[in-house]
């Protein structure tokens, strides 16, 4: 067997273990048969790529559905490409379609729940990998890769920056393109709703753990100083075109009154 994957979070560790600290975190959880592994290998035989666009941005992920189930999207810059979250799945046919448009420069990665197989990410394109500092406990398989970041922004190139907001994760993180009319590519960092008309914010999504007021309202002034219009949440679909800026801030108010009120 190949380097072990969680099946139920996608994390990739560097060696067997009976336990994965991702899903014991109350942000996520155990699977009530026990945890389960698969590797790399063992994905391919079960899975396929699939790349398609999303919103004017190439999704990467796979089929069937597979762990927390997030799909990646590749930012292209004139500065070069960059991989934005990350999914276990990996192959040649992956590989390929980005080399294709260029490879990557860089990777960066919203949380812990999207470092799945990052490092096999980093080694196939030669690519580093950017992580914020505040998440480096959960890193399943640490690699020189890794370029882990402090404070609140760091800017991968120009106009491509991450911005640390704290939430869901102490080093969740999202990423700003400020070319044409700003773009966020979120995770779930802000989580894009089914109506497309709010996002939501939470420490956890499975066991529904509401996000700290101060951390929610810390998120919305940093997120108030953007130009956005156009916001990308983590899975296929998840994609708000237009008016993004305001619905973020729409939506913060919304929930602080709610959290707030006695």
């Amino acid at each position: 067997m190949g380097l072990p994957i969680c099946a139920n979070c996608g994390m990739q560790y560097a060696e067997a273990r009976e336990d994965c600290p991702i899903c014991e975190d109350e942000r996520q959880w155990v699977p009530r048969d026990g945890q389960q592994w698969t590797d790399l290998e063992a994905l391919r035989a079960e899975h396929s790529a699939v790349l398609r666009d999303e919103g004017g941005v190439l999704g990467i992920g796979c089929a069937p559905k597979f762990a927390i189930g997030q799909r990646a999207l590749l930012v292209r810059t004139d500065a070069g490409n960059v991989l934005w979250d990350c999914t276990a799945y990996l192959d040649d046919e992956i590989v390929s379609a980005i080399n294709d448009l260029g490879g990557l420069i860089g990777i960066a990665i919203s949380h812990p729940h999207y470092y799945t197989t990052m490092i096999e990410w980093a080694r196939a394109f030669d690519a580093p990998l950017h992580l914020h500092e505040a998440d480096r406990q959960w890193v399943g398989r640490p690699d020189p890769a890794i370029r882990f970041w402090s404070g609140t922004t760091h800017e991968i190139v120009p106009g491509l920056t991450l911005i640390n907001l704290g939430v869901h994760f102490a080093g969740g993180t999202v990423l700003h393109r400020a070319t044409g009319s700003g773009s966020l590519f979120s995770g779930d960092i802000v989580q894009v709703i089914p109506d497309r008309t709010h996002v939501g914010f939470m420490y956890s999504y499975p066991n529904l753990i509401p996000e700290r007021p101060g951390v929610v309202q810390r998120a919305a002034e940093l997120l108030d100083e953007l130009t956005f219009d156009s916001l990308h949440g983590a899975w296929w679909d998840t994609v708000i075109p237009t008016g993004a800026h305001e619905i973020v801030q729409r939506s913060a108010a919304r929930y602080l009154r709610f959290v707030r009120e006695e």
